[in-house]
C-alpha cells in the first residue's frame, strides 16, 4: 500500500475517502458487515485515537493531490458515534485534506439513533447525502431480524434532512428476509413511495449462516422459498418503476431527475466496488478496520478484527493484511463489466481499439456462455457489440459474471456448485 500511495498513476487526481466505523448498540440478525456490538463509547474515543494515527501514516506515503471530491462514513453504524465524537473526526480529516465545496459527503445512518437535530448537525459537518437503513416496515420481519423501527422514526429524519438542505436522500430495502410476504413487503413499498427518497437500494438477503454468525439466529424456515423470492422482487421492481423511479442497475432505483439518472441518460455513469457513481475513477483511500482502498491499480484490505488493526498501528505501520495489483486483463475486464452494469450496451470496436484484441477471439468463452441468455432474449449479441434488453437489465449481475475471471476460475475448482458467493436471487 506504501507502494501505491508514493506511485499514483495520476497524482494530480481528486480523492476519494472512506471510513469504516464498526460500532452498533445491537445487532441485526441479517447483517453481513464487519462490526462490534457495543454500548461503551470508550471503545469508540479510542478507536477514533487510532484513525488518527492510520490517517497520518497514510499521509506520509502520499504523493500528489490531498483534495477530496467524495467522503463516505459506513458500518456498523457511523452515528453511533456521540456529537463531539462525530465532530472530533470530521475535524481530523478537514485538518489534512482539502474538501472541495462541490464534493460529495454522505453517511450511513440508522434513524433510531439519528432525530431532526442530529441530522442538521450532520449537514453543519458537511454531509450533504444520507444513506438510510429501512429493510422493511413490516413488525413481524423487524422481529425476526431484531430490528425494531417505525416509520415514524424514519419519515422525520428523511424530513429534517430535506429541510437541512441534504442533496440526496436514500433508503435501503431488503427482500427476502424472514417472515416477509407479498402483502407486507407491499406495504414498506408504499409506505417508502411515500417519503419520496431520491434514490432507492433494492438488495437481496443473501443467507450464509456459516460465514456471518448473527445469521444463525434466523430461522431457515421462516425465510421464503426461492419462487417466493422472486415473486418478491418482481412486485418490487414493478412497484418503484411505476411510481416513476428509474432503473439504473443491480440493485439501485433512481427519481428522473437524480445525478445518477442523469448521468446513466447521458452514458457518464460509473461503477467502483462501492457501488454507482456519478464521478470518474478515483483514488480511494480508506481507513478503519476491514476498509478497502484502491490506488491505480492496488486494492487492499485493512485488519478484520479490532486487536490486529490496534496491533499493526502500534507496531507502526499500516494496518493492511491483504492486497492485490491488478494486471492488464483484470482492467480491461472491469471496463468491461461497467460498460455492461452501467449503460447496458458493449461497443466491441471501442474495447478492441483501446485494448488491442479481437474481442471475440478473446471473450470466446464468455460469449458462449451468454448465448442461452441472448436465445431467452435478455440481451442481444451481434457483430458490433451486446444489448442488454429491458428485462434483462435485472440480471446484469449473471450477464456480468460471464466475464470474472476470478469467478469463472473459482467455478472451475468447485463444480459441485459450493460457492462461497451468495446467490444472485
Amino acid at each position: 500500500m506504501v507502494d501505491a500511495l508514493q506511485e499514483r498513476p495520476t497524482p494530480e487526481q481528486q480523492l476519494s475517502l472512506y471510513v469504516h466505523l464498526p460500532f452498533c448498540s445491537t445487532v441485526c440478525y441479517y447483517c453481513g458487515c464487519n462490526k462490534v456490538i457495543t454500548k461503551d463509547h470508550q471503545k469508540s474515543s479510542r478507536y477514533l485515537d487510532y484513525l488518527e494515527r492510520e490517517i497520518d501514516l497514510q499521509l506520509q506515503s502520499l504523493i500528489g493531490s490531498r483534495s477530496v471530491a467524495q467522503l463516505h462514513w459506513g458500518g456498523g453504524t457511523p452515528t453511533f458515534l456521540s456529537d463531539d465524537e462525530m465532530r472530533r473526526l470530521m475535524g481530523i480529516l478537514r485538518s489534512r485534506f482539502d474538501f472541495l465545496p462541490e464534493g460529495e459527503y454522505s453517511i450511513e445512518i440508522d434513524p433510531r439513533s439519528v432525530d431532526p437535530q442530529r441530522a442538521h448537525l450532520l449537514a453543519e459537518m458537511g454531509f450533504n447525502r444520507m444513506s438510510l437503513g429501512i429493510q422493511d416496515f413490516d413488525p413481524l420481519v423487524q422481529q425476526a431480524v431484531n430490528r425494531i423501527q417505525t416509520f415514524e422514526q424514519t419519515r422525520d429524519v428523511l424530513l429534517a434532512a430535506r429541510d437541512a438542505g441534504f442533496k440526496s436522500v436514500s433508503v435501503d430495502l431488503i427482500y427476502g428476509l424472514p417472515r416477509q410476504t407479498l402483502a407486507g413487503f407491499r406495504a414498506t413499498l408504499e409506505k417508502t413511495l411515500s417519503l419520496a427518497p431520491d434514490r432507492i437500494a433494492l438488495y437481496s438477503y443473501a443467507h450464509l449462516p456459516q460465514i456471518f454468525m448473527p445469521q444463525r439466529r434466523i430461522h431457515d424456515a421462516e425465510l421464503p422459498q426461492a419462487e417466493d423470492k422472486l415473486s418478491l422482487m418482481a412486485m418490487a421492481i414493478e412497484t418503484l418503476v411505476e411510481a416513476g423511479y428509474v432503473f439504473i442497475g443491480m440493485d439501485h432505483f433512481a427519481r428522473p431527475d437524480d445525478e445518477l439518472a442523469l448521468a446513466q441518460q447521458d452514458a457518464k455513469l460509473h461503477r467502483n466496488f462501492q457501488g454507482y457513481s456519478t464521478h470518474a475513477e478515483l483514488d480511494l483511500l480508506a481507513f478503519g478496520v476491514s476498509a478497502i482502498a484502491k490506488v491505480g491499480p492496488v486494492y487492499a484490505q485493512n485488519a478484520k478484527t479490532l486487536d490486529e488493526y490496534y496491533g499493526d498501528l502500534d507496531a507502526g505501520h499500516l494496518p493492511v493484511r491483504r492486497g492485490y495489483r491488478m494486471n492488464d486483463d483484470d482492467a480491461l475486464r472491469r471496463i468491461v463489466i461497467q460498460e455492461l452494469m452501467c449503460h447496458f450496451e458493449l461497443d466491441f470496436a471501442q474495447i478492441e481499439q483501446t485494448w488491442s484484441i479481437d474481442f471475440r477471439t478473446y471473450f470466446a468463452s464468455a460469449l458462449e456462455q451468454l448465448q442461452p441468455l441472448a436465445e431467452a432474449g435478455l440481451l442481444t449479441i451481434d457483430t458490433a457489440g451486446i444489448t442488454v434488453e429491458p428485462k434483462g437489465r435485472l440480471l446484469v449481475r449473471i450477464i456480468a459474471m460471464a466475464f470474472d475471471y476470478y469467478l469463472q476460475k473459482d467455478r472451475q475448482n468447485d463444480p459441485v456448485g459450493r460457492s462461497r458467493y451468495s446467490r444472485v436471487i
